[in-house]
């Protein structure tokens, strides 16, 4: 999980949008709660990463992961660009072959919900 979640962040962090692309699932979602859309399919998260990362210039970094279990974890990413800076959190599920089926983003200044989250783990 880790590995993948690096490899997300550097691809998405070089806005090489295709070549994050092809670390997910043809028919993942991407909710993000912050914005508050459901981005789906390839279709969908292309239009996420252009219009969230490439288009305010996201530059990522990873504070830290904690797996839930072999196909869920959480990433607490600090988020610079355009808009300013935010800290949040992926929770993110993995299909059997590796793959990004599903993405749950907040901001953590957005609202309470990823803290009720974390306490329910």
């Amino acid at each position: 999980m880790e590995k993948l979640v690096d490899t997300f962040i550097q691809t998405v962090n070089a806005f090489d949008v295709e070549g994050a692309l092809l670390l997910f699932k043809s028919d993942a979602v991407i909710e993000d709660i912050s914005v508050g859309d459901a981005f789906v399919g390839t279709d969908g998260i292309r239009l996420y990463l252009k219009q969230f990362f490439v288009g305010y210039k996201t530059a990522s970094k990873l504070l830290s992961l904690k797996q839930l279990d072999d196909f869920a974890a959480i990433a607490r990413v600090d988020f610079t660009g355009d808009f300013g800076h935010e800290v949040g959190s992926l929770w993110i599920k993995i299909s059997a072959d590796g793959l990004i089926e599903h993405i749950e983003a907040d901001l953590e200044t957005r609202t309470e919900h990823t803290k009720l989250r974390l306490q329910e783990r």
